[in-house]
C-alpha cells in the first residue's frame, strides 16, 4: 500500500466533515442556550426569590429588634456601642439554625432609624433612596394596649447586593462556560473524528465496490458487519452483485444454448441440401418433406424465443376476459387423446365444473399443450397422467402429475429455466428445444398464476398452478 493510499484511508470523507460541523455547531448552540437560559432565570426568577428571602430576613431581624427595644425602651444601647450591630444582625438571623455566611445577611445591608427618622445605624454606603426598603417597627406603649412606632428597619434590595457579586459571579460563570465549551469541542472532535473515520471507511468501501461493479467485476462483495442501515446496504449490494453475476451467466448461457439450438437444424438443412446438390440424395417429395420438417422446427424455435422475449419485455400479446377454466382444460385434454395414446399414457381427470377466471383461451391452450408435451416427452410408457382442478381459498388449483421417471429435488427449481434439461444431453429428440416449461411459466405469470414443481406420488413430476378466481380479483 502506497503512502497516498494510506493517507486517503485515514482522511475523513466529506460526509465526516459535515457530520463534525453539525455536531460541533449543535453542542456550541446548546451550551450558549443553556447559559442564556440560566442568566435569564437568575435575572428574573432568582432575583424575585432573593427579594422574598431578604424580606423574610428583615422581618426576622425586626422581631428581634422590637424584643430588644422592649427591654431597653430606647436605642441608646446601639448608639453607645456601634460594634453591637453586626453581632445583633448575625445573632438574630442565625437564631434556631446553624450560622452560615450569606451575601444577603451582612450587617451593612441593614440600617436602623428611630421614630423621629434619625439614623441609629447608618447605611454604608447610603446609595440612592430607591436602593433601600423600609420596614416600620411597632411596639406596645408603656400604658399598654396601643401600638406605637419605635423606628424603621431598612434593608438593601437584592439587586444592589448582587451588584457587588456580579463581577465575581460572571467571572465564575464565564470560566465554567469556557470549560464546558472546550469540553464539548474536544468531545465533538473525538466523536466526529471517530464517526468520520468509521463512516468514511465504510462509504469508501461501498463507493469502490460500486465502481468495480460498474466496470463489470460482479465477483466483488462487501463485508456486512452489524445490524445497522449500512450493513443492510452492504447486504443489498451483495445481493445486487450476485443477481448481476447470475444474470450475466444466464445471458451468456442463453446465447450459447440458443446458438446451439439454431445450429442443429441449420446443420441438418445444410447437409441435406448439399447432398441434393451433389446428387447423393434425390430432389423428391420425401427429401423435400424432410427439409420442411427442419424448417418447421426452426420456426417453432424462433416463435418460442419471440414469445419469451415479449414476456420479458412485458409486451406479451394476451387478451384477458372472463372464461371457464374447466372447459378450457377438459377441451385440450380431450383433443390430446391420440397424442397420449401414441405416447403410452393413460389419462385420469377430476375437474371441478364452472371455475371462472380471467384468461386468454388461446394462451391457456398453449399452456396446456406445453405441459402435455413435457409429460409425453419424458414419461416412460406405459405411464399415467393425472390432472385435477379444484377450488381452494379463492384460487383455482390445477394439479398436473405424471408417472416415472422423476426429477431430483435439487433440479426442481431449475425446470423452468430456458433451454434447461435435467439429463444434460443436447439431444433434441429427448425433449424438444428446452423452452416449453419456460413458456408455460411465462404464460402462467401473464394470467396472474404461479407454476411450481414438486415430486409426484405417481413417481414422476407434479406441476401445481394457482389461478386467482374471477370473483376474488
Amino acid at each position: 500500500m502506497t503512502r497516498l493510499q494510506t493517507l486517503s484511508r485515514w482522511r475523513p470523507s466529506r460526509l465526516g466533515w459535515r457530520l463534525f460541523a453539525v455536531i460541533l455547531s449543535v453542542n456550541v448552540a446548546i451550551a450558549a442556550s443553556t447559559f442564556l437560559a440560566v442568566s435569564y432565570s437568575i435575572d428574573r426568577g432568582f432575583i424575585e426569590y432573593l427579594t422574598q428571602a431578604q424580606e423574610r430576613r428583615a422581618t426576622l431581624l425586626a422581631d428581634g429588634l422590637v424584643t430588644r427595644w422592649n427591654g431597653q425602651r430606647n436605642w441608646a444601647w446601639l448608639e453607645r456601642s456601634p460594634d453591637r450591630w453586626p453581632r445583633v444582625v448575625r445573632f438574630e438571623l442565625g437564631r434556631g439554625r446553624e450560622e452560615r455566611a450569606s451575601p444577603l445577611g451582612e450587617a451593612r445591608d441593614f440600617a436602623l432609624r428611630d421614630a423621629e427618622g434619625r439614623f441609629v445605624v447608618r447605611p454604608r454606603p447610603l446609595g440612592e433612596p430607591s436602593d433601600w426598603h423600609w420596614l416600620t417597627l411597632y411596639s406596645e406603649s408603656a400604658s399598654g394596649g396601643e401600638r406605637v412606632s419605635i423606628g424603621e428597619l431598612g434593608f438593601r434590595s437584592p439587586q444592589q447586593v448582587m451588584e457587588r457579586m456580579e463581577s465575581r459571579f460572571l467571572e465564575r460563570q464565564q470560566r465554567n462556560l469556557i470549560v464546558i465549551v472546550l469540553s464539548l469541542v474536544v468531545a465533538s472532535l473525538l466523536l466526529a473524528g471517530g464517526l468520520s473515520w468509521w463512516l468514511g471507511g465504510r462509504t469508501r468501501a461501498l463507493a469502490g465496490a460500486t465502481r468495480r461493479l460498474t466496470e463489470g467485476d460482479y465477483h466483488i462483495r462487501l463485508r456486512a458487519r452489524g445490524r445497522d442501515e449500512l450493513s443492510r446496504l452492504a447486504q443489498d449490494f451483495n445481493l445486487l452483485a450476485e443477481t448481476l453475476e447470475a444474470s450475466r451467466n444466464a445471458r451468456a448461457r442463453w446465447v450459447s444454448d440458443t446458438a446451439h439450438e439454431l445450429r442443429t437444424p441449420l446443420a441438418v438443412l445444410r447437409g441435406e441440401i448439399e447432398a441434393m446438390q451433389d446428387g447423393v440424395r434425390a430432389l423428391d417429395q420425401e427429401n423435400l418433406g424432410s427439409l420442411a420438417q427442419e424448417v418447421d422446427q426452426l420456426e417453432r424455435l424462433v416463435a418460442d424465443l419471440r414469445l419469451l422475449s415479449q414476456s420479458d419485455a412485458g409486451a406479451l400479446d394476451i387478451q384477458l376476459s372472463p372464461m371457464d377454466l374447466s372447459d378450457s382444460l377438459l377441451g385440450r385434454l380431450s383433443d390430446a387423446d391420440r397424442w397420449l395414446a401414441d405416447s403410452g399414457l393413460a389419462l385420469s381427470t377430476e375437474i371441478a365444473p364452472n371455475v371462472m377466471v380471467l384468461g386468454d383461451p388461446q394462451r391457456l391452450r398453449q399452456l396446456w399443450s406445453n405441459l402435455l408435451d413435457n409429460s409425453c416427452a419424458y414419461t416412460v410408457a406405459p405411464g399415467t397422467l393425472d390432472v385435477r382442478l379444484t377450488v381452494e381459498a379463492h384460487q383455482a388449483v390445477v394439479i398436473w402429475q405424471d408417472s416415472a421417471p422423476g426429477v431430483p429435488e435439487s433440479e426442481l427449481s431449475r425446470l423452468t429455466e430456458r433451454l434447461y434439461r435435467v439429463e444434460g444431453s443436447r439431444s433434441r429428440a429427448s425433449g424438444g428445444s428446452g423452452l416449453g416449461l419456460s413458456i408455460a411459466s411465462a404464460l402462467a405469470g401473464a394470467h396472474g398464476a404461479t407454476l411450481t414443481a414438486s415430486t409426484s406420488p405417481l413417481g414422476g413430476l407434479c406441476w401445481t398452478l394457482r389461478f386467482p378466481l374471477l370473483s376474488s380479483r
